[in-house]
């Protein structure tokens, strides 16, 4: 579960980048004659809603992930802790 949290930011980033990529390449693949006009159609109106969605879920992750982050070191407990002392 440790790793699945550090790896879901990074992997939703980088399926944005490329949905991203996705979307400003399909002018060019349709100029170039590789994707025809249903595919124009079709993914002109697909993709700018998958790239908007995944960049809201990798802001999502990002929120919840620095939300969660502890306030200090995980090593510290009770009387041992640095920042027990400064608080008092």
């Amino acid at each position: 579960m440790k790793t699945l949290r550090r790896l879901l930011p990074s992997s939703l980033g980088g399926l944005t980048g490329l949905a991203c990529a996705l979307c400003c390449a399909i002018p060019l693949l349709l100029a170039a004659g590789v994707l025809g006009g249903t595919g124009w159609a079709f993914l002109g109106q697909i993709m700018p809603g998958i790239a908007v969605a995944l960049a809201a879920a990798t802001a999502l992750v990002w929120w919840w992930r620095a939300k969660r982050r502890p306030a200090h070191a995980s090593g510290c407990s009770g009387d041992n802790c640095s920042c027990a002392s400064s608080s008092r």
